[in-house]
């Protein structure tokens, strides 16, 4: 981690008056449980649970001590060990990709579907649901729509580029965006296919994620280009891990948002060294990172997931790794001396709710340098406030009131 990233938390650290210790990695390898360290994918079920599809099975983790696990041994039925892509859907079945097609686990029984059923392809790259229930399948022809019943199939020639999808996802207006391993993004809005391929960083396209603004980050093999909700090219990224010099070039792998709306990606390079690690944007153009020398159990990422508590799980050729931070001990409710701010992320203005019982006179914003940028004086019957950002820059700020801070991107 960076020296930057360590200035900025001592300095929240006085800001909060909190407790807050660094960072913790807790690595799992084959000593703990897992079939093999290679793990190539990685997924939380809805009761918690952590699936890796790793190149010889898969590990069900119950995140204290139990492992289980699924391979063609015990599960003939199982196309194949190496497993590729792995998704949960909305009814908690586990759907688990490969080189010979795809599984699903209902919780007591795997079925496979192969090009025989239907798939456009058995070489699967990645597993999504849409919001209607379809299953999404990136493969190395294109794509792959099950319905629940019916399988429909798109390739080149329905007006896909060369190159497989290797990342699906879906935009508010359930549109599917693919990542193209060749050919840039990919839109589909039910009708037809329209490509993005000019302004990215790369064309080969490894990854893709929408956030809640429509904002595409695209994850390419020279770094990340952002598309905004039109699908204009707003901005770029491609330092997010600092290697060794003369090394700049980032191939992003995986890119996942938390909840509180920060990007993190994993990025591997292998040309020249052997480099990888993850890193994180809570807003603007700083990154913080992660690499071996901060407890990663290897630099050859392979994907990543955030789960239910925002720890980050890595996948790596050397096991997994969950990169967890501590919250405070004793967080104070909003119905006490509490506030609540939106929206956030936030444009013009940022609506500021408070529960003025402490009489503090104040609201305090900082910026990500920890420099006073606002501050606003309150009288007694204030129960909400507004505050203008027109003349802040794009980034994170943080909000003070009394003894509770709040994190806000301006955007």
């Amino acid at each position: 981690m960076k020296k930057i990233t360590t200035s900025l938390l001592t300095i929240c650290l006085i800001i909060t008056t909190l407790t807050i210790k660094a960072q913790t990695f807790t690595n799992y390898t084959i000593t703990e449980g897992l079939p093999h360290n290679n793990v190539l994918c990685l997924v939380q079920d809805t009761a918690g649970n952590m699936w890796f599809g790793t190149q010889d099975g898969i590990a069900k983790f119950d995140g204290v001590s139990t492992w289980t696990i699924f391979n063609t041994t015990t599960n003939p039925v199982l196309p194949d060990n190496t497993i590729t892509a792995i998704a949960v859907d909305s009814d908690n079945n586990i759907w688990i990709g490969t080189d010979f097609g795809v599984s699903v686990y209902d919780g007591s029984t795997f079925t496979t579907y192969t090009t025989v059923d239907g798939l456009g392809n058995n070489r699967i790259n990645h597993i999504s649901q849409a919001a209607n229930g379809d299953i999404w399948f990136g493969d190395f022809s294109g794509a792959t729509v099950y319905d629940g019943v019916t399988f429909t199939a798109y390739n080149t020639t329905d007006g896909l580029p060369f190159g497989g999808v290797t990342y699906v996802d879906f935009d508010s207006n359930g549109d599917v965006y693919m990542a193209s391993g060749l050919g840039g993004v990919i839109q589909f809005d039910g009708v037809g296919f329209t490509i993005y391929n000019s302004g990215l960083e790369s064309n080969v396209v490894r990854s893709i994620v929408v956030d809640g603004s429509d904002n595409k980050w695209v994850g390419t093999a020279k770094g990340i280009s952002v598309l905004n909700s039109s699908n204009v090219v707003v901005d770029a990224h491609t330092i997010m891990l600092v290697l060794p010099a003369p090394d700049t070039l980032n191939p992003v792998e995986d890119i996942k948002i938390n909840s509180q709306g920060d990007i993190w990606t994993g990025i591997y390079v292998d040309y020249l060294v052997t480099e990888g690690g993850i890193a994180v944007n809570s807003g603007g153009s700083s990154w913080t990172d992660y690499d071996v020398n901060d407890g990663l159990v290897g630099p050859v990422i392979r994907k990543i997931w955030i789960d239910k508590q925002d720890n980050v799980w890595t996948g790596t050729s050397s096991g997994v790794s969950k990169l967890s931070f501590p919250t405070s001990v004793n967080p104070i409710a909003f119905t006490s001396n509490g506030f609540n701010i939106y929206p956030n992320p936030a444009s013009d203005v940022l609506n500021i709710a408070i529960n003025n019982n402490e009489n503090y006179q104040n609201i305090e914003m900082y910026n990500a340098a920890m420099q006073l940028v606002k501050q606003v004086s309150l009288n007694s019957s204030q129960q909400t406030v507004k505050v203008s950002l027109s003349n802040l820059d794009r980034g994170m700020y943080f909000v003070k009131y009394g003894n509770q801070v709040k994190k806000v991107v301006v955007n």
